[in-house]
């Protein structure tokens, strides 16, 4: 039985939800997010609560009845409040800007990093240390800044590179003499 799929998602004032065809749609006032619903799940749709319901009690119901209430769940919050994901760059010298629809990051190598911001992401930086991506979709906005970490993920012996802001870094001694 699942746990997270017998909750039913609490729908916002101002977000709405439609179910045409076997694709959900959610409106909300940070724009729309649409998303396929298996075959295997069913959908309740009440004013002000979707509740998700498995359609049968094999393994394939029963596995997608708490994946499809947790994606329903992420577009609800994506289209009303959305999702922030903050980077922080430590090292002498890195430091990151935005310069039109491109992120510029120094990371000490011997070029500079251009990342092409795609479609429905915003990033701004506050300080040259701080990176702060921001979006609707929970997954593009994580790919975005698993992303930019990948060009230079934290080093266990001084720390350098970007790490996310909550992110904890095992810390390695150094060599003894």
């Amino acid at each position: 039985m699942s746990r997270v799929g017998k909750y039913p998602v609490p729908v916002p004032a101002g977000v709405t939800l439609a179910l045409q065809g076997s694709t959900l749609v959610a409106k909300g006032k940070l724009g729309e997010l649409s998303m396929p619903v298996s075959e295997s799940v069913e959908l309740e749709i009440a004013p002000g609560t979707v509740a998700v319901k498995p359609r049968g009690k094999d393994r394939q119901s029963r596995t997608m009845w708490g994946t499809t209430r947790s994606l329903i769940n992420g577009m609800v919050k994506g289209v009303s409040v959305g999702f922030t994901k903050s980077m922080e760059i430590t090292g002498t010298g890195y430091r990151a800007a935005v310069q039109g629809p491109e992120l510029v990051l120094n990371l000490g190598y011997s070029h500079e990093i251009r990342y092409t911001v795609p479609q429905g992401i915003k990033i701004t930086c506050e300080k040259p240390t701080a990176i702060k991506v921001e979006g609707m979709d929970k997954r593009q906005v994580g790919q975005v800044a698993a992303e930019i970490r990948g060009y230079r993920g934290p080093e266990p012996y001084k720390g350098k590179g970007v790490k996310y802001e909550n992110e904890q870094i095992l810390r390695k001694e150094g060599k003894k003499k």
